[in-house]
């Protein structure tokens, strides 16, 4: 049974840094497969996980759009367009690793009416996930997105917070959009990202009307292994960083 994973938050709270060490969890866990999605449109998943689609000979999945829908003329006849999308995903998108498979989103997006490759896309990625244990999604911090082009059904949502009150506001309007756009989900959490600290824990549990399950301790480490675009799946196992979202998962169920 596939688990869907998606992790949001503002710019800047360690949400991919999250999503990356959640891989390296699953991954010693011996959970596998596992496909990450990189839905964010700054694309920093990759990075953090060692993988560079583009370096691999890869495209991100709105090159395949564009591809495809529009320099493509359209479809083929009697190939449907989720198929014709979810060939060319497997054999142009999808960088496969040992203990992961990755895809990444883009940015490449056409302005007006998408809708014949929003839905070939979502078709496509139903069918694909069918194939993973654990599927990891690093979105952005609006879900609008995911119902338009990845899916609508989601096992747990991660909300990564940071110590501010716009940040406390988000959390509650980010349940609300989810909810409009009518995306399903099993369970919302939020999670206080490495700058937030240990003192407003408390408050978090308080305050928030979701399951607060820890927060990602700041790490030296991690910072260190970013600016040097060193993959976080090869910090040990004992730094601050890793326990801390060890803990978090583990608190989750997992």
């Amino acid at each position: 049974m596939t688990k869907i994973l998606v992790t949001m938050g503002r710019g800047g709270t360690g949400k991919t840094s999250f999503v990356a060490l959640m891989t390296k969890y699953f991954i010693e866990l011996g959970e596998a497969p596992l496909l990450l999605v990189d839905a964010d449109p700054d694309q920093n998943l990759g990075e953090m996980v060692g993988v560079d689609i583009h370096e691999a000979g890869k495209k991100s999945i709105s090159e395949l759009l564009v591809e495809t829908f529009l320099e493509g003329g359209g479809t083929t006849v009697g190939v449907p367009p989720t198929e014709r999308i979810e060939s060319r995903i497997w054999a142009r998108g999808m960088y496969e690793g040992e203990h992961f498979d990755f895809i990444a989103l883009g940015t490449k997006w056409v302005e007006g009416c998408y809708c014949l490759p929003n839905a070939a896309l979502k078709g496509a990625l139903e069918s694909l996930t069918k194939n993973y244990r654990y599927v990891l999604i690093d979105s952005p911090a609006g879900l609008e997105h995911l119902n338009r082009r990845i899916t609508s059904k989601v096992d747990d949502v991660f909300d990564v917070i940071d110590p501010s009150k716009k940040s406390f506001d988000h959390v509650e309007r980010a349940y609300r959009v989810a909810k409009e756009v009518k995306i399903e989900f099993k369970n919302f959490y939020v999670i206080g990202g490495f700058r937030f600290p240990e003192e407003l824990e408390s408050h978090a549990k308080r305050v928030l009307p979701f399951k607060f399950l820890g927060r990602i301790a700041y790490d030296e480490n991690v910072e260190e292994y970013v600016l040097a675009g060193k993959s976080l799946l090869m910090l040990p196992s004992d730094t601050q960083a890793y326990l801390s979202v060890k803990r978090i998962m583990e608190n989750a169920g997992y």
